[in-house]
């Protein structure tokens, strides 16, 4: 079956949606911005969280607390992500990516899910563990 162009317009346009949310988790991360990491997250669908060295946690309340935790001493360094990929699955979206610190190479593999709750992306699962070698940046999303 041939992809229409409005098909193709709209699948760029779901994905340039996803990659700003990813762009806005990061940049709420670096800032320890609580209310906008809050804002992230789905509120009907069920959420996870994988954080490094970390056991798993399941449901929005637990998820959010360690946030809470987390940005209550933000990075020393702006939390920076290189080379996001995005792979579109009907309302659900998969962000893989790379994740740093300052000028650091980076040295984490990420996963983000979104999903399209109510009209917009929201975050459902992030998943960051250690790589087995950094990896030297070659272009790092701009935060700013």
């Amino acid at each position: 079956m041939a992809t229409s162009s409005s098909d193709i317009i709209e699948r760029a346009k779901a994905e340039a949606e996803v990659l700003a949310v990813n762009a806005s988790f990061y940049r709420a991360f670096t800032e320890g911005d609580l209310a906008s990491m809050q804002a992230l997250w789905a509120r009907d669908a069920p959420v996870s969280c994988l954080h490094p060295g970390m056991p798993a946690l399941a449901g929005r309340p637990k998820v959010l607390e360690s946030w809470a935790r987390i940005l209550e001493r933000p990075p020393p360094a702006p939390m920076t992500y290189a080379e996001a990929r995005v792979q579109l699955l009907g309302e659900t979206a998969l962000v893989l990516c790379y994740e740093g610190s300052g000028d650091n190479p980076s040295h984490l593999a990420a996963t983000n899910v979104f999903v399209l709750e109510a009209g917009a992306w929201r975050l459902v699962h992030h998943h960051a563990g250690p790589l087995s070698r950094p990896i030297v940046k070659h272009a790092v999303a701009d935060l700013n």
